[in-house]
């Protein structure tokens, strides 16, 4: 199997973790900010819901992208830039002490994902 092909393959999956990880804060915010050791109040398990349900979207358009024939750069690019924003903010919240020093893997995923993302979308014609 080609690096490429590889590469596609991670891709596919990370996006469909996203979908699950997005419906699981989704469904069960309190719960993952539990998880996270973070303050859970009506407001916090309501905006972490919302953020979920971005995750959803982001990580369906994502996927629908790489499996088309032609994966469109516009979304791998834009997937990327999300994954490597999010890792930064989630890296924040644990500098800030909003979350446990646990959620710090959570943003080493989101940016070895994101970086993925851009090294693939490098190499689609017309990046």
């Amino acid at each position: 199997m080609s690096l490429e092909k590889l590469l596609h393959r991670l891709l596919v999956i990370i996006g469909v973790l996203t979908i699950l990880t997005g419906l699981t804060q989704l469904l069960f915010p309190n719960l993952v900010l539990g998880v996270l050791s973070a303050e859970t109040t009506p407001t916090t398990a309501h905006f972490f819901a919302t953020v979920g349900m971005f995750m959803i979207v982001i990580g369906g358009v994502f996927v629908q992208s790489l499996l088309s024939e032609s994966p469109d750069p516009v979304v791998v690019l834009w997937t990327a830039l999300q994954k490597l924003g999010a890792s930064a903010l989630v890296a924040l919240g644990v500098s800030y002490g909003v979350f446990a020093w646990i959620a710090l893997g959570v943003a080493g995923f989101d940016l070895l994902s994101g970086l993925l993302a851009l090294l693939y979308w490098r190499k689609l014609p017309g990046a």
